[in-house]
């Protein structure tokens, strides 16, 4: 995907979430008898914009990375005296907490309405986790844990697929203490649990992958070396490879799966070998000579080849499909359980236990959007999702300048039984507004430091 389409994918998320966020203040101030001023995508010069009978003005403005909604208060300005009762802060206090808690609110919303719409047309699908391989020495042989067992529960949750094990592992990441994991074999229907203790496990670590630091690689079934894309120039097309060809035998080697034909090709960089492929059931033979390629200081042998695609056998597939109720409260959970794992992400970023250099910004933002929308919408959507869960959650941080911030105040004021100063409140949102840059610049940062 070029960059083109990367950043139309960006702005397209960007904007349909910030829209959603400023509707969720803009509908429920206007329910709370709040005149809204300026309803406004992006922030800047406007562009273009319309005036309702209320006298509301909806405005796109020229810096497409945010939005903002303007009501009446005489905090900001002067008002008159026939529309004071129009003004936010002249709102109870009890309606000043449901605007500021809309926005976010809203983003949920979105988010809950994403995953039920995907749960019903699509339902799920995942792989088995069934272990392929366990590393020694590691976490998961101290479990003895084995090849060929699936894995059912991690800390007693279920683990219907690879995707719910990075899950509950991710919940595990930078911290001590025992984990648990219930296992079966796929010949029995009997379970057996284990337990390993954890030392700060991949605590601090920068892009901490799971999986790995646990010390397994997931069963892959065996995929045959069959010829699909072949590069133009590259030395496959050279050698007269073709889309379809099986590939048998390099050299004097026998090859019987896609990776036996990875490894032969990655360790012979510049070496020229005979390869015999099946061409419509007859047997032929080329010469080919890998590219040398280098790496992270590692050089290996390339052909520009890739392989047909391959279906999984259907037993290691599993599949969940959805009603709209059964959806519903499916969507809710994951809406929840998303929730919880960006404010339990937050915390151990706080204490230590996850790596600063793991926060993204928007450079990332922008691949993940541009390489999920070429995937298809439904991946799209998922993404759309789940960045609306981290908006909604964010913005709920007690942080001055936030929502969560406003909230703070507001919910001091009826501890107290009167406003916040206003000293306090502007020396609040000005720390706020350093440390939020502070975390923008840092993720930014990370972003190039990756690139």
């Amino acid at each position: 995907m070029n960059i083109v389409q990367m950043v139309f994918w960006f702005f397209v998320a960007i904007m349909v979430l910030v829209t959603i966020h400023e509707f969720g203040h803009f509908y429920v101030a206007r329910r709370c008898g709040v005149k809204v001023l300026r309803f406004s995508v992006g922030f800047g010069k406007v562009l273009f914009s319309r005036r309702d009978k209320h006298g509301t003005e909806f405005a796109f403005s020229a810096i497409p990375l945010g939005g903002y909604v303007k009501m009446l208060d005489e905090r900001e300005g002067v008002v008159a005296a026939g529309e004071k009762h129009l003004a936010f802060n002249n709102k109870s206090v009890w309606q000043r907490i449901a605007v500021v808690l809309a926005g976010p609110v809203a983003n949920l919303v979105l988010a809950v309405l994403i995953f039920w719409l995907l749960l019903v047309v699509s339902g799920e699908r995942g792989v088995a986790p069934i272990i392929g391989e366990v590393t020694p020495n590691s976490v998961a042989e101290a479990a003895n844990l084995e090849v060929g067992q699936e894995v059912m529960m991690v800390d007693g949750m279920a683990t219907p697929s690879w995707q719910q094990v990075q899950k509950q592992l991710l919940r595990r990441l930078g911290e001590s203490g025992p984990i648990s994991f219930t296992v079966k074999y796929p010949s029995s229907n009997l379970q057996y649990q284990s337990e390993v203790q954890l030392d700060q496990w991949l605590r601090g670590a920068e892009d901490p992958q799971p999986l790995a630091g646990l010390g397994v690689k997931p069963y892959i079934p065996e995929v045959p070396a069959i010829a699909g894309q072949i590069l133009a120039g590259s030395p496959a097309e050279q050698a007269g490879l073709e889309s379809g060809d099986q590939i048998v035998r390099a050299g004097i080697a026998p090859i019987g799966s896609a990776q036996d034909w990875i490894d032969f090709v990655k360790a012979r960089p510049g070496q020229t070998f005979d390869v015999e492929v099946l061409r419509a059931g007859v047997r032929t033979n080329l010469t080919m000579t890998p590219e040398q390629v280098s790496e992270n200081g590692e050089s290996f042998g390339r052909v520009g080849m890739g392989f047909a695609p391959y279906e999984w056998p259907e037993e290691f597939i599993r599949h969940w499909e959805y009603g709209l109720v059964n959806g519903f409260i499916a969507a809710v959970d994951r809406t929840w359980e998303t929730s919880a794992f960006v404010l339990m992400s937050v915390k151990k970023l706080i204490f230590g236990e996850i790596s600063t250099k793991n926060l993204s910004g928007a450079i990332t933002i922008a691949k993940v959007a541009g390489s999920e929308a070429e995937n298809g919408w439904r991946s799209f959507l998922r993404f759309l999702a789940a960045l609306s869960v981290m908006l909604g959650v964010f913005n709920l941080l007690p942080i001055p300048v936030l929502d969560g911030g406003h909230l703070m105040y507001y919910i001091a004021e009826l501890i107290k039984g009167k406003p916040v100063s206003e000293k306090v409140q502007v020396v609040g949102y000005q720390l706020g507004l350093v440390m939020v840059v502070g975390l923008t610049l840092l993720a930014l940062y990370n972003d190039i430091m990756r690139l």
